[in-house]
């Protein structure tokens, strides 16, 4: 009689890898890009530099402000991005949390610059679709 080399009732966890791989791949380098992005807009708001104009009324304080939130909302984000590449379910919620919470601060940039912010709004929904649906699975099976 003949022996087979595999087991029949077995199932190699390395088939459920490929489902939502991409996803969470896909949305670690867009929260990379974003962070990135918000560092250059925190920085040139910090600047003063003459891609904002200087005399625009903001929701609370003056663009220095602004800009330093914004900046310290990109390295989050960037390390959010870094941290999704170890598989932790904490890097996760951390990558979800950041997206939303910049997704909410583009909204206050359409006046100023709408096709922008909305890019980027959409950016960051992408980014918690794909955390939010496809990586908890791929975390919970490792």
């Amino acid at each position: 009689m003949a022996t087979s080399s595999y087991d029949v009732g077995r199932v190699d966890s390395r088939e459920y890898d490929i489902e939502g791989g991409g996803w969470i791949a896909f949305a670690a380098v867009l929260l990379g890009l974003a962070g990135t992005f918000n560092i250059l807009e925190g920085i040139l708001a910090i600047a003063n530099s003459r891609v904002y104009t200087g005399h625009q009324t903001f929701v609370f304080s003056n663009l220095n402000t602004w800009g330093w939130i914004v900046t310290i909302l990109g390295v989050s984000m960037v390390v959010a991005a870094f941290a999704l590449f170890s598989g932790s379910e904490l890097a996760r919620w951390f990558g979800i949390f950041v997206a939303g919470i910049n997704a909410i601060g583009q909204l206050y940039y359409v006046p100023a610059y709408p096709f922008w912010s909305l890019a980027m709004f959409a950016v960051d929904i992408l980014i918690i679709y794909g955390l939010a649906t496809y990586a908890g699975h791929k975390l919970r099976d490792a």
